[in-house]
């Protein structure tokens, strides 16, 4: 017949080991948790003066953990060595102690000062694939009647239990730290990617494009890029975005001009189920998907006048309603546009709004065209050509013939034409080295368009006596068929050799005619 006092003590263990499994089970907050662990022993199971330790990986020793009754700051520097005291004996050995009456233990150390002398002590190793993790230790309520082996194999149950708790606790850690490392790699890759390593040059235009937007990038300011199509815009948007306090934000991009207003209305501020044949869900929009980060708008300058007035509202009030909705929704947007049109003729037009025209128009930054910053196209080509070898699989090169060849070309299509041409020499290159045979340059028949920045105009007619070996005067004129090397001798003669008198005949700046000297070869007279 059993024991009415061990059939109680079973009863009580059973309903513990409920409620110590559901505390469990409910977080993977391990300090939280085993606070939790340890009060339920005391107020349930009546094992008083619960303590886990934890192994410390790196220093091989036992720290005490959590304690109930104590404060942290009473605890946290206490810490066992192996075979240190009888709770770093569990380092060496691994297998549970139990003690009838704890003054009755001479290796007991009582470095919490709060073990009772008079009552039996338990501790139980908390392992996890068979490896030691931790011990937990507790001391029952009242002096041992002969049930202490109960009450020694309940307490390895519960320690049994903080054993698989505390490999799913490691296992989750272990993949929250392995998440925030591809995370914190991919931040840096993008970073890397669309900062300022992957904008290349040295000019003084750039060199100012660089300044302006390490500054702006401090504050929320909307900006609006201006520049031909090619110099980069988008470079400089996502530069701004990286190297802002919005970084961590997402970053929305959307092509203004590759939607009809119908659908770039939806695309923006999203939309409503059933606002329109074929919505049968409710969408987010750019705007919100955006929110508490950054959005560009590129070729702002295509919307209609209808859409201009929708758009403003979200500017000057940060709300917006979707698509057949009526809840106005707040954003926290900052915005990046960008166009290549001349919006003051816009404006002037009645094409674009001008209150819309000033509310972009408060940061802007225009990206000057390649044939402004010539001295910059080596560094460009090499840029390119590495990103090709990647592409490629190779390493590619350019002769200096190339280079002279490269530099004589005015690039109205900026670096996008840039990129097609090296790419184009490239794939026609058998060894990776592109010579100046490789390079052809496309002639487009006429302009498509105007941009911010005017098409280069022809250089001024240039009359000068050739120097000995050079054209004759006629070959001269810019309106015939002459290479960039005789039109810049004959300048040079015309200006006295002065490279400033002679940049100014010919449209360029003193550092654009610097650059053409020396990749064209050209030996400068002093006079």
């Amino acid at each position: 017949m059993t024991d009415p006092r061990t059939s109680l003590l079973l009863r009580t263990q059973y309903e513990t080991l409920f409620r110590v499994s559901q505390v469990l089970s409910r977080s993977l907050d391990f300090h939280k948790t085993l606070r939790e662990v340890l009060r339920t022993l005391e107020i349930t199971g009546h094992l008083t003066r619960g303590m886990v330790s934890v192994v410390d990986p790196d220093a091989g020793d036992l720290t005490v953990h959590a304690v109930h009754g104590l404060d942290s700051e009473e605890y946290s520097p206490v810490r066992y060595q192996p075979g240190e005291g009888v709770i770093g004996m569990m380092l060496e050995g691994g297998r549970t102690v139990a003690i009838a009456r704890l003054g009755e233990e001479p290796r007991f150390l009582n470095r919490l000062g709060l073990y009772d002398k008079e009552l039996p002590f338990i501790a139980a190793p908390i392992q996890v694939g068979g490896a030691l993790q931790g011990v937990l230790a507790v001391q029952p309520d009242e002096p041992d009647e002969g049930l202490l082996d109960e009450r020694v194999r309940f307490v390895e149950m519960v320690a049994n239990l903080i054993g698989q708790n505390v490999r799913l606790s490691l296992e989750v850690e272990r993949e929250h730290k392995a998440l925030a490392e591809e995370r914190d790699t991919l931040r840096r890759t993008v970073r890397q990617k669309h900062g300022f390593d992957n904008m290349v040059g040295h000019s003084g235009p750039m060199r100012r494009i660089f300044e302006q937007i390490r500054m702006v990038a401090k504050w929320p300011t909307t900006v609006l890029i201006r520049g031909e199509t090619g110099t980069g815009k988008e470079l400089i948007a996502n530069a701004i975005h990286y190297n802002s306090s919005r970084a961590r934000g997402p970053y929305v991009r959307l092509n203004c001009a590759s939607l009809p207003e119908n659908l770039l209305e939806s695309e923006l501020f999203g939309h409503e189920k059933g606002a329109f044949t074929g919505a049968v869900n409710s969408r987010k929009g750019r705007f919100e998907m955006a929110d508490g980060g950054t959005l560009f708008l590129d070729e702002i300058g295509e919307i209609s006048p209808a859409f201009q007035a929708k758009l403003l509202r979200v500017l000057q009030e940060g709300e917006l309603e979707r698509v057949g909705g009526s809840r106005t929704i707040k954003v926290d947007v900052r915005l990046i546009a960008a166009t290549h049109r001349d919006l003051e003729a816009a404006v002037e037009s009645g094409d674009f709004r001008e209150d819309l025209y000033y509310r972009l128009n408060v940061m802007p930054i225009l990206p000057p065209p390649l044939r402004e910053r010539m001295e910059d196209l080596p560094e460009i080509a090499r840029h390119l050509l590495e990103r090709l070898g990647g592409v490629q699989g190779r390493a590619l090169s350019l002769t200096a013939a190339a280079q002279r060849r490269l530099a004589q070309h005015a690039w109205p299509g900026n670096i996008r034409e840039l990129e097609n041409c090296l790419e184009r020499a490239a794939v026609m290159s058998m060894n990776g080295e592109i010579d100046v045979d490789l390079i052809r340059i496309d002639k487009p028949r006429a302009s498509h368009g105007r941009s911010v920045h005017s098409a280069v105009a022809p250089a001024p007619t240039v009359r000068a006596s050739p120097p000995s070996g050079e054209a004759d005067a006629d070959e001269l004129d810019p309106g015939a068929d002459q290479s960039e090397r005789q039109r810049v001798v004959a300048a040079l003669e015309q200006a006295g050799w002065v490279q400033a008198r002679a940049a100014r005949l010919l449209g360029m700046t003193p550092r654009q005619i610097a650059y053409r000297i020396q990749t064209l070869n050209i030996e400068v007279k002093q006079l």
